[in-house]
């Protein structure tokens, strides 16, 4: 295996051509171990994974000092080439709920601030927030990071979820590295509009969800028992007959897979991959053994007659119900 590098947009940093998102590794997905977390983390960049993301809000802080505890212990040159990616603006409670998102300027030095403090880091690489704040105009929030950049407390603005016009309002204000969002065989909503517009202003796209939560991995059952904090029993993708129905994509695709020779989560990334070079994935591994699994796709080349075999196996628009439950799909600019 050989670790690609790419350019996220035409004003981010440089960074390997697969990053690893490591919410998994604090919430949302039941129990984490932490040691096999460092672990993960550290096999990833002896791999040549530059690219960490995470968000402030991750488990309250919880992932940024696991992240930060991680990079202390790497080896310098590892530790140098990492680059951090950091949400902010989501609103908890102490029971762990979700109340907003704020995208105020003070309120982005102030988020900054403990991340900073949290990571062990003099700055944040690319610093974004995590969902639009309805009441504060995107040039406010993206002024802020601005700011920030300026007094070298970051080095690159990105976006998170946000659509079209607001993409366009952002880079007027401030150049913009990447965008985050979703991105995987059936959730493929990007391909429209927002992603034209990002490649006629340069932005780069870091694509979450490339597995869809693991439900198009190959590793996901209909008889799986999640607990009431995974973020998956509550997913409409995951519910009853919508699970039956995307389970047999799943299984259209390990038929490809296994021509191939692969496993289908890596035909899954590799699709993405496939997508372009200003697109990387973010792979939400919290095991060595998944990562290296997931690592495994690059080295898969899909030919045309694959790719065409895949889109006819699953089509654009194919999943069964929506990738949020509804009240959290309203809030998404990128939706609207």
């Amino acid at each position: 295996m050989t670790m690609r590098t790419t350019t996220l947009g035409t004003t981010g940093p440089q960074v390997s051509a697969l990053g690893l998102g490591c919410m998994g590794m604090s919430a949302l997905y039941g129990e984490a171990d932490r040691a096999e977390s460092v672990a993960t983390i550290h096999a990833a960049l002896d791999a040549g994974v530059t690219l960490l993301d995470t968000g402030d809000f991750y488990a309250m802080g919880h992932n940024e000092m696991l992240i930060g505890e991680a990079l202390r212990a790497a080896p310098a040159a590892a530790r140098e080439k990492a680059r951090v990616s950091v949400k902010f603006g989501a609103l908890r409670d102490p029971e762990g709920g979700w109340s907003g998102y704020d995208g105020r300027p003070a309120a982005v030095k102030n988020f900054a601030a403990y991340s900073l403090q949290r990571l062990g880091v003099d700055h944040i690489d690319v610093y974004r927030i995590a969902r639009l704040d309805p009441d504060v105009p995107i040039e406010e929030t993206v002024g802020a990071i601005a700011e920030l950049i300026e007094k070298g407390y970051v080095r690159h603005v990105g976006l998170s979820e946000v659509g079209a016009d607001t993409i366009r309002r952002a880079a007027a204000t401030a150049p913009v590295s990447d965008l985050q969002i979703e991105y995987s065989l059936i959730s493929r909503g990007i391909e429209q509009e927002i992603l034209p517009t990002l490649r006629e202003l340069g932005i780069g796209v870091t694509a979450y969800g490339v597995l869809s939560r693991g439900l198009i991995s190959g590793h996901f059952g209909a008889d799986r028992q999640l607990s009431a904090t995974d973020f998956r029993a509550h997913s409409p993708r995951f519910q009853g007959e919508n699970l039956q129905h995307n389970l047999t994509l799943v299984e259209a695709l390990r038929k490809i897979a296994e021509q191939k020779g692969v496993s289908v989560a890596q035909l899954a990334i590799a699709w993405v991959l496939s997508r372009g070079t200003d697109i990387v994935p973010l792979i939400g591994a919290r095991t060595r053994e998944r990562l290296g699994e997931s690592l495994g796709a690059l080295d898969v080349t899909l030919e045309a007659a694959d790719l065409a075999a895949i889109e006819e196996a699953v089509p654009a628009d194919a999943a069964a119900g929506d990738r949020y439950p509804s009240a959290q799909m309203a809030h998404l600019d990128s939706e609207r």
